[in-house]
């Protein structure tokens, strides 16, 4: 198994189309990339912690690739958008890629070149690419929270 962490605005919606994925072992959502130790939602959507609600996600590098989780990562929010997603705001809603190791850095990287050369997007992407941190599982109820109320997506942009 391996693991990747994304940041694309609020997890909810993120974490139902990685879960829809062949070879996604499991999902967790959660808070990283911040300064305060194991922050609460509250403090989080505070904006003061520096956290990003982010997925974790584990998969079988043998049934998908880094590559097919990527994509996914670029489908399911607008990367041009700086530290909001749809009526969302605040750095908390960032896009990020928080890699596990040198590979994921360098796919990520090559990732976000052939979007910039390709025009996929009129304004250019503002994806933080940085190293894995600390990631706090957030509270039970945020777990699979579209699965639970029967929605299948929360598409925002």
């Amino acid at each position: 198994m391996d693991t990747a962490t994304f940041a694309a605005g609020c997890f909810w919606g993120v974490e139902a189309a990685f879960r829809r994925m062949q070879g996604v072992t499991a999902t967790s959502v959660g808070y990283t990339g911040g300064h305060v130790p194991d922050p609460g939602y509250e403090r989080v959507c505070g904006g003061d912690t520096g956290h990003a609600e982010a997925v974790q996600v584990s998969f079988d590098p043998e049934k998908i690739g880094y590559g097919a989780l990527l994509e996914v990562f670029w489908a399911v929010h607008d990367p041009t958008q700086k530290d909001r997603q749809g009526p969302d705001f605040g750095t908390q809603y960032r896009s990020a890629i928080f890699t596990h190791s040198p590979e994921q850095d360098s796919a990520a990287r090559a990732a976000v070149a052939r979007l910039s050369e390709s025009g996929a997007f009129r304004q250019p992407i503002v994806t933080e690419i940085v190293p894995a941190e600390v990631f706090y599982p957030a509270e039970d109820y945020h777990q699979q929270y579209l699965e639970k109320r029967g929605k299948a997506a929360c598409r925002i942009f």
